[in-house]
């Protein structure tokens, strides 16, 4: 990793012109040669950015440098959870754009930190824990703990039961990203709904493996019904 300090106004373009390319995957590597540290807060700004894919390629590259840092200075990593978690505070005075969608990626890329961090994350979807009510945060919250439950599973069981009502919100990118996470969880509580879901021809964006796509939420459902039946297969 590169320690040379990069001016602010330099560094941010040159970030962003990385996630404008085409080819992810070779961004995310010069993002990596980076310093770590000073990416994280240009990353932060890209969460508020009016292109939605690049405020999405910025959520995967907070997961990457954070997951990077974490393995060369854990506390340092800690401070940029911290960060994500005080930007979901009513008292931090924002919205927290990105902020949850940037926790589930971080603790996807990282064991440690999902193994400390998780259980916040879960209790943004909790009535009786840190519930967020804003919807469009929601989304967020969503898609974050989905992303969790698709790496590390065993560490989002709790969040089974909290996820049935998103799965039949009247906001539909809420209900198909909680079809989508629903996959990976619990299937005894979630099947009934999927199998009714998986006739919801209504079409969200999502991004899943790295791309922005569209896709009904019947096909969401019908994916998660799919991954549950595999599962209990391979069992």
């Amino acid at each position: 990793m590169q320690t040379e300090k990069i001016s602010g106004r330099k560094l941010k373009n040159k970030l962003l012109e990385v996630l404008k390319k085409e080819d992810l995957e070779k961004g995310l590597e010069e993002i990596l040669k980076l310093p770590a540290r000073q990416a994280v807060n240009p990353l932060f700004s890209f969460f508020y950015n009016s292109d939605e894919l690049i405020k999405w390629r910025s959520v995967t590259a907070m997961g990457a440098v954070v997951a990077d840092l974490a393995m060369q200075d854990m506390e340092s990593a800690r401070v940029v959870m911290r960060r994500l978690i005080w930007n979901l505070n009513d008292e931090s005075g924002g919205i927290g754009w990105g902020s949850p969608e940037a926790m589930g990626e971080i603790m996807a890329c990282h064991p440690g930190l999902a193994d400390e961090y998780s259980c916040i994350l879960i209790s943004y979807m909790m009535r009786n824990g840190n519930f967020i009510e804003y919807e469009a945060l929601q989304r967020g919250v969503i898609w974050g703990v989905g992303r969790l439950a698709h790496a590390r599973p065993a560490l989002v069981v709790s969040a089974t039961p909290h996820i049935l009502p998103f799965m039949e919100s009247n906001d539909a990118t809420i209900r198909g990203f909680a079809a989508w996470a629903a996959g990976a969880l619990s299937p005894i509580l979630t099947k009934p709904i999927l199998a009714k879901l998986s006739d919801d021809k209504i079409k969200i964006h999502i991004f899943l493996n790295r791309q922005l796509v569209e896709c009904t939420i019947g096909k969401l459902a019908g994916d998660a019904l799919t991954k549950i039946k595999q599962q209990h297969h391979s069992s």
